[in-house]
């Protein structure tokens, strides 16, 4: 079997240099352009899930993470000037998958509410393969590396002996998963596996995104060896 598996922070749906407007067309698009077969998305707004699922022919599952109360305040005013707003028109991790037998489960799990709420969630797909993303702690090395411990911990029981690949923004360059492969890895964006294993002659990419977001997406190909 073989897999091709993207993660991407949004930026909370923002473009660099900023373009005060709304981007959910913009980054719709790019993603529907590249070949993938799961997205591992965080700093997504909490509205984008469905509509990127849609314009990808793509299943999706989200978490809210921070800064959700008065969604629908927030939203309103995002979508006008998302500049103003920046995080503070709130936030989830989502989870797109295409091509892979549908979604049959999906768990979630809060890993810590301060300085700010931060999630795993991961869902199951046909074939019995999980699929966990997570956005750790920023700015604090300790916190950040607290929260890749428990979103392992997380994701492996889910997952229980089932293959489970483990991705989104670490928020450290060095992050320590045992039992797991490191797939792909750019800047504090990583995808780690078990069960798969990178495919022969195909490295991990770094994907031309333009403006769109302060990182760029990672994508790589796996193998069930």
């Amino acid at each position: 079997m073989e897999l091709r598996v993207l993660t991407w922070n949004l930026f909370h749906g923002r473009a660099l240099p900023p373009r005060d407007e709304d981007l959910l067309d913009a980054f719709a698009q790019a993603l529907s352009s590249w070949a993938w077969d799961a997205a591992l998305l965080q700093e997504v707004p909490p509205w984008w899930p469905s509509a990127l699922a849609r314009e990808c022919g793509a299943q999706a599952r989200f978490a809210l993470t921070s800064r959700n109360a008065l969604l629908p305040l927030r939203r309103a005013l995002a979508q006008r000037r998302p500049e103003l707003m920046r995080a503070n028109g709130g936030g989830c991790n989502a989870i797109l998958a295409r091509g892979l037998g549908g979604i049959d489960a999906h768990a979630r799990r809060r890993l810590r509410m301060r300085p700010e709420r931060r999630v795993v969630h991961a869902v199951r797909v046909g074939d019995g393969l999980w699929l966990a993303n997570f956005h750790a702690t920023v700015h604090d090395d300790a916190r950040a590396r607290a929260d890749v411990a428990q979103a392992r911990a997380c994701a492996t029981s889910w997952a229980s002996g089932a293959p489970l690949v483990l991705g989104g923004d670490f928020n450290v360059r060095d992050p320590d998963v045992p039992g797991f492969a490191q797939a792909a890895g750019h800047d504090v964006d990583f995808v780690f596996a078990r069960g798969f294993a990178p495919a022969a002659g195909a490295p991990f990419e770094v994907l031309e995104r333009g403006t769109l977001s302060d990182h760029a997406p990672v994508r790589v190909t796996l193998h069930a060896p």
